[in-house]
């Protein structure tokens, strides 16, 4: 990284967002004092961070992504390890514990080891052990990485606190709507500072306009969109599809008709504004030459119905306990061939083992399950060959170039001579790693590991993929190139089976199986399951205090549900027309009058997080 010239202001939420490799993490640890600069200086808290490091070591917390914890230690033991670390003074100690176990929600799990707590929990008691000194300035390098949307309402809600007394927030993150919180964004690419402003000032300079358009198959309309050369980008946003032209005028009705020659039904099309993540996207993505299986165009070829005999997948009353602990209770389910199928749901919601128990790694306790026609229990062996499978750790050799893992995974399912050089041919082309195939693998991004860790799983042709998380803290350019890829092998026929925390994800696949505690609790396409949810009607809010609009409407009993995003409050209520008068004329008795306030449709987050409270609501009320 190179030439960083950056200001932020005391009580700041300040963001930094940026690709793998763009110089996030150095810039935090050369901030605290971890790492020296090269060249140019920096203070914090008023302290020079290479002659006083150990002056600022006092006024800051730091949460790297690899967060300290003492796993063999309970929650209780770890708080106060940190508070003797930090040697905060006993008179006060009492009091913070018990104000961080408030607002983290950890009271219940006190004398809980760390090693037994979810990924969620773990970030949540990280955070909690930084806090305990109450430093000036927090740093936090993707806190909410690999966190569900639950977890990651309750650590930016434990983070407004914090900001509220007065401290300032340095936060890293590949979320965008996370950067919308944050007061003020730098966008950096290749170590360089590309962009820093407010979200608002940022879209507003992007300089180009977004067409959404809303039509039958997004995916194959995309792929037919990505062709066009006049358009400055084209992007999915769940089952809208966004387009940045320099003039919309010029571009609407031309993209309707071609659309519509090809088949495409458009039910929506019109300007919007930009989003975030269109301007990052458009500051941060280098250009490259699109692979050409990825980018194709291809009608869908999802054959049949779930009920029929060829489903890719029949899962009948599977169940998975551990030493009592019922991991997966009693699902069922069916995924028809060429479908991408998504299982959505929080930490140790049961979607990992699912998948072991599909893929032949994990025999299940109770019920059935057939992968193509075979039996998970009695014909493992018959299953293994014919599928492909992707983990969370990518599963690569660091050691070994792009074309030796390429290579080795060939060998391993049993391909040699030509069928094995044709195969890794099309997987250099589908991945779009043609002239990489020299390098070690260690030297790749983490976006370049997951296209290789996808060819290498799909190396021997299977009929259906595995991905476990697949996209687990990959950055969005990264993220969304790769769903480019899984959209080609949908379009070919390959099933997809897919599990991830992101909600934007979920919205791609033909269809979204939420798991929570073990149990299925919906499954439908995106769009059905947001028209079947009666949990209530969504109000936006924008105002320039979020965090206080946002604490008044929580004590209200006619709002179900209040989430923050950025300058934006989304309160649910049973009913928006009749609800917002008497919400717009609350906010004003408190002198919080709103910029806009206005009814919004539902996103799948807010139907995920539903019905994870509407399960959790009905198992306390069966609680003796």
């Amino acid at each position: 990284m190179a030439g960083l010239d950056l200001r932020v202001r005391p009580g700041e939420l300040f963001g930094l967002v940026g690709p793998d490799g763009a110089g996030k993490t150095t810039t935090i640890q050369m901030l605290c004092g971890i790492l020296d600069p090269t060249n140019g200086w920096a203070k914090v808290a008023g302290f020079d961070t290479v002659r006083e490091s150990d002056r600022l070591a006092e006024h800051i917390g730091y949460m790297s992504q690899d967060f300290s914890l003492y796993a063999s230690l309970t929650v209780s033991e770890n708080l106060e390890l940190f508070s003797n670390l930090f040697r905060v003074r006993e008179n006060e100690r009492r009091e913070r514990i018990e104000r961080l176990l408030k607002f983290s929600r950890l009271g219940p799990f006190l004398h809980r080891r760390a090693s037994q707590l979810s990924g969620g929990m773990k970030k949540k008691l990280a955070l909690c052990t930084v806090l305990i000194h109450s430093p000036q300035i927090l740093f936090l390098d993707e806190p909410t990485t690999a966190v569900d949307p639950l977890s990651r309402r309750e650590l930016w809600r434990l983070l407004y606190d914090f900001i509220r007394g007065g401290a300032t927030v340095f936060v890293s993150t590949p979320y965008m709507d996370e950067a919308e919180r944050c007061d003020r964004i730098a966008l950096m690419h290749q170590g360089r500072l590309v962009a820093c402003d407010s979200p608002s000032q940022l879209r507003a300079q992007l300089g180009l306009e977004v067409l959404e358009i809303r039509a039958s198959s997004p995916q194959f309309a995309i792929s037919l969109l990505k062709q066009d050369p006049l358009l400055r980008g084209v992007e999915l946003f769940g089952d809208r599809v966004h387009v940045l032209v320099e003039s919309a005028t010029e571009h609407l009705d031309r993209l309707q008709k071609s659309l519509t020659a090809e088949g495409v039904t458009v039910h929506e099309i019109g300007v919007v504004e930009p989003r975030l993540e269109d301007v990052f996207i458009s500051k941060t993505s280098a250009p490259e030459a699109a692979p050409t299986a990825a980018y194709r165009p291809a009608r869908p070829k999802v054959q049949g119905t779930p009920e029929e005999p060829g489903a890719a997948v029949v899962v009948d009353r599977l169940t998975k306990r551990f030493n009592g602990f019922t991991a997966v209770n009693r699902i069922s389910f069916q995924v028809r061939p060429g479908e991408i199928f998504a299982f959505l749901g929080p930490n140790g919601s049961g979607k990992t083992t699912t998948i072991r128990m599909l893929t032949g790694r994990l025999a299940p306790s109770e019920g059935q399950a057939k992968v193509l026609g075979c039996d998970v229990t009695r014909q493992p062996e018959l299953i293994k060959p014919r599928i492909g499978y992707m983990s969370q750790l990518f599963s690569l050799y660091s050691d070994l170039t792009v074309g030796e893992n390429l290579d080795f995974f060939a060998a391993a399912y049993g391909l040699s001579g030509a069928t094995a050089a044709s195969r890794k041919r099309w997987v250099l082309e589908m991945a779009g790693l043609g002239g990489r195939d020299s390098m070690k693998t260690s030297e790749l991004s983490a976006g370049w590991k997951q296209r290789l860790a996808l060819g290498c799983a799909v190396m021997h042709d299977p009929k259906i993929v595995f991905l476990d998380e697949p996209t687990s803290g990959v950055d969005p350019v990264s993220r969304r190139r790769f769903w480019d890829l899984i959209y080609s092998l949908s379009a070919a026929g390959m099933t997809v089976f897919v599990t991830t925390h992101y909600m934007d994800e979920a919205e791609h696949a033909h269809r979204v199986a939420i798991m929570h505690q073990g149990r299925l609790l919906g499954l439908a396409s995106p769009r059905m399951l947001k028209r079947r949810m009666r949990a209530g009607e969504m109000i936006e809010i924008r105002s320039s205090h979020p965090v206080e609009v946002a604490e008044v409407l929580e004590g209200e009993p006619f709002v179900l549900q209040v989430s923050l995003y950025g300058a934006t409050v989304r309160a649910l209520v049973d009913d928006a027309e009749r609800d917002l008068p008497p919400l717009r004329k609350l906010l004003g008795s408190r002198g919080l009058e709103p910029d806009t306030i206005q009814p919004a449709s539902l996103s799948l987050e807010d139907i995920f997080v539903a019905f994870v409270r509407m399960h959790e609501q009905r198992q306390q009320a069966v609680q003796p």
